[in-house]
C-alpha cells in the first residue's frame, strides 16, 4: 500500500466501528466523507472491499451476521459512492475518445485508399493514352500474340484433360480387376469349404452358402461401378 494511503485502513476501521455502535437509523455522514478521502487518495473500489473484509475480521464476530452485517454493507456502499461517481465520467470520456480515435483512423484509412485508387487510375489512363499513341500496328501485333497464346492454352488444356481421362479409365480398370480377383478367390475358397463340410452341421453349410452369395454380389457391384467410371 502506498505511504499516503497506509493510514486509511485504520480510519476505515474507526469509522465502521462507530457506525456499528451507533443507533440504527442515525445519519452521521462519516461514510461519505471517508469515501471522498478514498477518492482523493486514488483508491479503487476493489481496494476498499479488501480493507472492508480485513476490518470485519478484527471486529466483533456478530458484525458479519444479521442486522450488523447489513449495516456494515451499507457503510461500505456509502464509502465507495464517491469513487464510483468519479469512475463513470472518466469511463465515458475514455469511451468517447476511443470511439473518436477509431472513427478518425477509419476515415484516414478510407482517404488513403481513395488516394491510392485515384493515383492508380491516373497512371492507368496515362498508360492507355500512351498505348493508343503507339499506333495501330503495335495494337494488331499484341492482338495476334494474345490469340496465339489463347490457342496454346486451349491445346494444353485439352491435352491435360485427355491425360486425366486416360488415367481415370486406367485406374478404374485396375480397380475392377484387383477387387474382382480378390472376391473370386474368396468365392473359390468358399466352394472348397462347402465341399469339405459334408460332415459338418447344416448351419455351417448355410453360412458358407450365404457368404458365397455375398461375394458374388459384391463382385457384380464393383464391376458395375467400374463400368460407370469408365463411361463418365
Amino acid at each position: 500500500m502506498k505511504p499516503k494511503t497506509s493510514h486509511f485502513p485504520q480510519r476505515y476501521a474507526d469509522g465502521l466501528r462507530k457506525h456499528l455502535s451507533a443507533k440504527p437509523g442515525a445519519v452521521s455522514g462519516a461514510a461519505g466523507r471517508l469515501g471522498r478521502v478514498a477518492s482523493d487518495l486514488g483508491l479503487a473500489t476493489l481496494e476498499i472491499a479488501r480493507i472492508h473484509e480485513r476490518v470485519l475480521v478484527t471486529l466483533d464476530p456478530a458484525a458479519g451476521h444479521g442486522a450488523q452485517a447489513r449495516r456494515a454493507e451499507s457503510f461500505f456502499v456509502e464509502v465507495i459512492g464517491p469513487i464510483v461517481a468519479t469512475y463513470r465520467p472518466a469511463r465515458e470520456d475514455r469511451v468517447d475518445r476511443a470511439r473518436l480515435a477509431g472513427e478518425l483512423g477509419r476515415r484516414t484509412a478510407e482517404l488513403a485508399t481513395a488516394n491510392r485508387l485515384l493515383k492508380a487510375g491516373v497512371a492507368k489512363h496515362r498508360s492507355m493514352a500512351s498505348e493508343l499513341k503507339a499506333g495501330g500496328v503495335r495494337h494488331a501485333r499484341m492482338l495476334k500474340e494474345s490469340l496465339r497464346l489463347q490457342g496454346d492454352f486451349q491445346r494444353l488444356t485439352h491435352q491435360a484433360l485427355a491425360a486425366q481421362e486416360a488415367e481415370r479409365q486406367k485406374l478404374s480398370r485396375e480397380l475392377n480387376d484387383e477387387v474382382a480377383q480378390t472376391l473370386l478367390g474368396i468365392n473359390v475358397r468358399l466352394v472348397s469349404l462347402k465341399r469339405e463340410a459334408h460332415g459338418s452341421t447344416r448351419g455351417l453349410k448355410a453360412e458358407i452358402a450365404s457368404t458365397q452369395k455375398l461375394a458374388i454380389r459384391s463382385a457384380r457391384s464393383v464391376r458395375l461401378v467400374a463400368r460407370r467410371l469408365g463411361t463418365t
